[in-house]
């Protein structure tokens, strides 16, 4: 859960970066409208950590900035390759929380019925983004996208 809540605070930054930069005031309000929902999953999964006795990660600060800045970098490329981002990112995250409804142990209802619906909204936020217009993320940065993805979850899972 840990690992999700970290998502959730690079969500927040991602999305307040890009609503902060973004060309049109169209984009702008469907930056801080999913901002707004991914709120209620920072509180979800802030509130399962401590249902289950853990804490965040202390790097979230560290995840905060650099998420920050990846959305700004986005932002001033282009509002249709900030939409892209976009969609490319909640593609990762989508197949990230499939792999944690996988995972999860069937007991633990409360954290599957948390991570579906952060699921659910995901794949809303993504959705939207290619209905504004969003360009084709290159596959060099699906690749590092990737590969920083793989670097902050091992990462966050343990500090």
């Amino acid at each position: 859960m840990r690992v999700n809540h970290v998502g959730e605070v690079c969500a927040q930054a991602l999305y307040a970066a890009q609503a902060r930069f973004a060309k049109t005031d169209t984009l702008r309000q469907q930056f801080i409208a999913a901002g707004k929902e991914e709120e209620d999953h920072l509180a979800w999964t802030a509130e399962r950590l401590r249902e289950l006795g853990s804490h965040p990660s202390l790097l979230n600060p560290l995840w905060f900035v650099g998420a920050y800045v990846v959305g700004a970098v986005a932002a001033h490329v282009g509002d249709a390759q900030s939409l892209g981002f976009v969609v490319e990112t909640e593609r990762q995250v989508e197949a990230h929380l499939e792999s944690h409804l996988r995972e999860l142990p069937a007991e633990d209802a409360r954290s599957l019925a948390i991570v579906e619906a952060m699921r659910q909204d995901e794949v809303a936020h993504g959705a939207a983004a290619q209905a504004l217009g969003a360009a084709t993320t290159p596959a060099p940065l699906r690749l590092a996208m990737t590969a920083m993805s793989k670097v902050m979850t091992a990462t966050a899972y343990y500090i």
